[in-house]
């Protein structure tokens, strides 16, 4: 007990587990969206006060940016990017990458689909925003599957009467919908066998 004379110590700020915080962020964000998450149910999720959340993370926006990264850098989010560095030709690289998603999109460790297709499907006109921002790496995801197409093509991989943007466009359709398929229940074997049919469409004999 204090005496009169001495002042009351303050207590350690609470602390918490800033990755793990995050990690709970980015699984409500992907099974919600950006605009079905609310900041009560972060904190519920998160474990901490809403003090604490703008201080570490800043707003909900800043938050949901902050998530996009980590997941872009995450097993789950990266692959693509991998598959198209590792692999020694194109049709490898895609092939890799398709049959990736048919087996990482509808894994129950994690929510279904892609989190960078499908959290920002519907937002507010204040939310633009976010919308632009997974808009943005989408797109940005296809430069990057052109960009690999277009030297292949040089490489002789695919004949020059062969359009890299549609090609890119092509698996890039196929890839949001394999996730959208995995958010209505469509199982790793079903998924497989669209990945295998969508490389029919490769537009070259060489295997």
């Amino acid at each position: 007990m204090w005496s009169m004379t001495e002042k009351p110590k303050r207590g350690r700020p609470r602390t918490f587990d800033r990755a793990a915080a995050l990690t709970a962020a980015t699984r409500l964000f992907w099974e919600r969206g950006y605009e079905g998450v609310s900041i009560s149910e972060l904190t519920e999720a998160m474990g901490i006060r809403s003090g604490s959340l703008y201080a570490a993370f800043g707003d909900k926006k800043s938050l949901f940016e902050e998530v996009v990264d980590g997941y872009g850098q995450s097993p789950v989010g990266a692959f693509a990017g991998v598959a198209l560095r590792e692999e020694s030709t194109a049709y490898e690289a895609f092939a890799r990458i398709l049959r990736e998603a048919a087996v990482i999109y509808p894994d129950p460790s994690h929510p279904a689909g892609c989190l960078a297709i499908s959290a920002a499907t519907n937002v507010t006109p204040q939310d633009a925003e976010v919308q632009a921002l997974l808009r943005n790496l989408r797109n940005k995801n296809v430069d990057g599957f052109e960009a690999r197409l277009r030297e292949a093509q040089l490489e002789g991989e695919l004949p020059v009467e062969a359009s890299p943007r549609a090609l890119a466009d092509y698996f890039a359709t196929v890839l949001q919908g394999l996730s959208q398929r995995a958010q209505d229940g469509a199982t790793a074997p079903q998924l497989a066998e669209v990945a295998e049919l969508a490389l029919t469409a490769w537009p070259t004999t060489q295997r």
